[in-house]
């Protein structure tokens, strides 16, 4: 692990600190639901930050690591686009949890109203420039790396820019549950709905595709027939999920609603 930071920070020290900060601000967040009673859609406020800063920190460090082996890509501005952009949106949305108030599909003024459309045009930028980051990995050649940690990082940038792009079927509908009113179970930290469809679930696998294939590839299958297969079973299950969370379903019933199907 310790030669692994290195490595990172040796490759693109700016997205390394930053994403330090990110893990960092996450574990201050998720303390703080220790701490403060604010809630917001009946769970501690502070949970939302915590997931979007500790998100960064992955993206962060993901997109460090694989940039590092794009030629004559201008990394210092790729950097600055995801240290404003992302930045801005954990900023404000650990700002309105302090207040007991919503970020995302907050409409109720005018300024809400502004600062919710900035946040998805700050999303839809990142994944826009990581979305050419992808293409630049299929139009060059990469002969030091093994071919199936290529198409890895290939297909993992191709789901999660798909999946992170899904987030507008939540924006439009100023709800991430079917069937309810943006409704939260306390599933662990995620907090997915266990009562009706979720469309968080589906956007949560499809972004993570970044950091789960690539390692899996090339610690695990080695291999790039397996690679591909394993990344198309990946994305069929982020599709199942979205599938699933359109029809009105959880992911994962209440026990007691289970025993009433039975």
């Amino acid at each position: 692990m310790i030669d692994f930071i290195q490595q990172l920070k040796y490759r693109n020290e700016t997205l390394f600190y930053y994403g330090l900060l990110c893990l960092i601000l996450s574990a201050i967040f998720i303390i703080l639901t220790k701490f403060t009673n604010t809630q917001v859609y009946n769970v501690n406020a502070w949970y939302k930050p915590f997931k979007f800063a500790f998100s960064t920190f992955l993206f962060a460090w993901a997109m460090a690591w694989y940039c590092y082996y794009l030629p004559n890509f201008n990394i210092k501005i790729f950097n600055w686009s995801v240290i404003i952009l992302l930045g801005f949106e954990i900023f404000y949305i650990a700002f309105q949890a302090s207040k007991g108030q919503l970020s995302h599909y907050n409409i109720s003024t005018p300024v809400y109203t502004a600062l919710y459309s900035m946040m998805a045009i700050a999303a839809s930028l990142v994944t826009l420039y990581t979305a050419y980051v992808g293409l630049l990995f299929f139009t060059n050649s990469f002969p030091e790396l093994p071919n199936y940690y290529v198409w890895a990082i290939r297909l993992g940038i191709i789901i999660f820019v798909v999946f992170s792009f899904e987030g507008f079927a939540m924006g439009s509908r100023l709800n991430h549950s079917v069937g309810a009113l943006n409704d939260n179970s306390n599933w662990f930290i995620v907090g997915w709905s266990k009562t009706v469809g979720d469309l968080r679930v589906s956007h949560f696998i499809g972004m993570h595709a970044l950091q789960v294939l690539p390692i899996l590839s090339y610690y695990v299958l080695k291999n790039t027939k397996l690679t591909i297969g394993l990344s198309i079973i990946y994305g069929l299950l982020a599709l199942l999920t979205l599938i699933q969370a359109l029809q009105g379903r959880p992911l994962i019933k209440k026990k007691d609603e289970v025993i009433k199907t039975h």
